[in-house]
């Protein structure tokens, strides 16, 4: 599965204070981690909270991929998931890129119900845009559907895309106090 390209619009102000647009054309952070895994778009970063408006820089390009945002931070991306009948062994895979850690992000090797099971020091806003998936939380899990939205508060979780299609979710995450 490639990721499917998403065309992405930035504003921002000219000398004057004006609005103007900056950059129209393909998002500059696309990470194919290859067949069977996630593909992820990443549209904006923050590095601060109250975030700043100034300046007409990119703050995804040229980027290395990061799950959590940065420390008082957020981050909006979309990520495209695969069927499990794909994704399921490239997680299990020991040199898969979904192994890695970093700050306010650990796989949750514990638990056996998922190997997807992680946990990240933010609140996440997900809101499925295609196809459907299964939230999983240590007990329990529920559908989602195009145009359900949930809300992951720091919480052990997974996604299980059981069906034959992908699933592609937008994602606000901002960073929040470890629980």
């Amino acid at each position: 599965m490639s990721p499917r390209p998403f065309r992405r619009v930035v504003t921002g102000h000219n000398a004057q204070g004006r609005s103007i647009f900056v950059s129209d054309g393909p998002a500059p952070a696309v990470f194919d981690r290859g067949p069977g895994a996630t593909a992820v778009t990443e549209f904006w970063e923050t590095s601060a909270t109250p975030a700043s408006n100034a300046g007409n820089e990119d703050a995804t390009a040229g980027q290395p991929q990061r799950l959590p945002p940065p420390k008082h931070g957020s981050k909006f991306r979309v990520v495209e998931y695969p069927p499990d009948s794909q994704r399921v062994a490239s997680l299990r895979s020991p040199g898969s890129s979904h192994n890695a850690t970093s700050e306010g992000y650990s796989r949750d090797l514990g638990n056996t119900r998922h190997p997807g099971f992680h946990k990240t020091s933010t609140i996440d806003y997900a809101i499925v845009l295609s196809g459907e998936i299964y939230a999983l939380m240590d007990e329990g899990e529920v559908l989602l559907k195009a145009g359900d939205v949930l809300i992951q508060r720091g919480t052990s979780h997974a996604w299980s895309n059981r069906t034959e299609e992908p699933c592609c979710i937008a994602f606000v995450l901002i960073d929040a106090e470890p629980v």
